[in-house]
């Protein structure tokens, strides 16, 4: 059974680390953390398989992050925890549960940590060639690394920053091309509804595709709950960047998605080839957009690294704290888990080197590996929100800050939508080995969860 009681002060678990975090970080946290590497990149194949049908995937799989968000929102606004949605688990439905999310996930991150290092370097020596890309890896994991072990405030402050220039830039896509849209912006013809005349230009597999990359596209939300535990008002940060999750998925991801299709034939080869909003930019005849967007997506790739690096330290540490792992990597100085931040960059790095050494084993296999990962997570986030609710409503209705929408029945859309998914995933070759390396780490890990759950209650 679980060991914490329902009941407990609404007070971050985590009393050791600090809480340098302020509002304004938090809420540009939440506001960036939308924004990410997998709009950017990811999304251009969803647009060539899905064609103007990418707006309908993404606001399906928008609608399904909004609840899940909300659910994940309603349980950290109780328990603010730097464990999340692990800790959530392992009290609503056993050790085992948070062992199994927290584990994975962290394996999801620091994996994610080498991936956004390598599209990063790849970057750089486009601009500079001749230089390594290793070596560009390995800078950028120094700078991130260096910038985690100091303080939480430099992950803010890098984040609060990173953050404001993703919106800024995105946002001022968006209002470029709605005013192209409109045909007031000089020396543009508005193409009117001429590119959407095929909504489903590949039929309804094309659709699955594109909602498939959606989905993924969106991974990253949770990082808001977790750092919220070391802000200076835990229930608030969590409070207001769930109620605001809506309009943010709306605006940066639905909005762009149809400015782009609109603007741009969905079959044009510079959507896959340069990425959708290069394309988009081009058409619009802005000079130097190829370079720009390029300037954007390595903010966003380095602002996943660094958020990553964070994400991955913190939910070791928790685990740590709940008896779910090594006892060196809950060493906390300065506030900081200084041993769980130098083990994830390792981490990382060494999945860098994979990629180098053995990418057509190996890395590819680790890549599969955590390629459902946020799906299981989501299922867990869901579960866990159905079990703790009613608790909380009998025990500690207080606490209830941020409340689910029309529960259970939306909890329960929520599952039967990832369930969906899972199905669509065992259909397409390109996701099916992916759905089943996750399912075998995912058993690996709650068989594991389950014995260390057994050994401990007989102690």
């Amino acid at each position: 059974m679980p060991s914490t009681t329902v009941g407990t002060p609404p007070e971050s678990d985590d009393v050791s680390l600090s809480h340098g975090l302020k509002q304004r970080h938090l809420s540009m946290i939440a506001l960036g953390g939308v924004i990410g590497a997998g709009l950017f990149i990811g999304s251009g194949a969803g647009i060539a398989a899905a064609g103007p049908s990418i707006v309908l995937a993404y606001a399906l799989s928008g609608l399904l992050v909004m609840l899940v968000m909300r659910m994940l929102g309603e349980m950290s606004a109780a328990y603010p925890s730097s464990g999340s949605f692990s800790a959530h688990a392992e009290r609503a439905i056993g050790p085992w549960a948070g062992f199994t999310a927290g584990w994975s996930f962290w394996v999801l991150l620091c994996t994610a940590v080498g991936l956004e290092g390598i599209g990063a370097a790849k970057i750089v020596t486009g601009w500079l060639p001749g230089t390594p890309e290793w070596a560009w890896v390995a800078l950028f994991m120094v700078v991130f690394c260096a910038a985690n072990l100091a303080a939480v405030k430099n992950f803010g402050e890098f984040e609060f920053w990173f953050a404001a220039l993703k919106v800024g830039a995105i946002s001022l896509f968006l209002v470029l091309g709605v005013l192209a849209i409109a045909g007031v912006l000089p020396g543009t013809d508005s193409p009117g509804a001429s590119h959407l005349t095929e909504f489903l230009p590949h039929g309804g597999e094309g659709l699955v595709i594109g909602l498939l990359a959606s989905v993924f596209a969106y991974g990253g939300l949770e990082t808001v709950t977790i750092a919220a535990a070391e802000s200076e008002d835990p229930v608030r940060g969590v409070a207001s960047a769930v109620r605001t999750a809506m309009w943010r998925i709306a605006l940066f991801y639905i909005g762009s998605m149809a400015v782009i299709v609109t603007l741009v034939p969905w079959d044009s080869k510079a959507v896959v080839e340069k990425g959708p909003y290069v394309a988009a930019l081009d058409r619009l005849g802005i000079p130097g957009a190829g370079q720009l967007m390029n300037v954007v997506v390595l903010v966003a790739l380095l602002s996943a690294m660094n958020a990553n690096i964070y994400g991955s330290s913190r939910i070791a540490y928790s685990l740590v704290e709940r008896g779910q792992g090594p006892k060196s990597l809950g060493r906390v100085s300065g506030g900081v888990p200084r041993t769980a931040v130098l083990v994830s960059c390792v981490f990382g790095f060494g999945c860098v080197l994979l990629s180098y050494w053995r990418p057509d084993d190996v890395f590819a296999w680790l890549l599969n590996m955590i390629g459902a990962v946020i799906l299981v997570v989501w299922i867990f986030i869901a579960v866990s929100q159905l079990r703790l609710r009613r608790r909380l409503e009998r025990e500690a209705s207080r606490q209830l800050v941020v409340r689910m929408w029309a529960f259970p029945v939306l909890t329960w859309v929520a599952l039967a939508g990832m369930a969906a998914i899972f199905v669509l995933m065992a259909r397409e070759p390109g996701t099916r080995v992916q759905l089943y390396s996750t399912g075998a780490m995912t058993a690996a890990l709650a068989l594991g969860g389950y014995v260390w759950q057994r050994r401990r209650a007989k102690v």
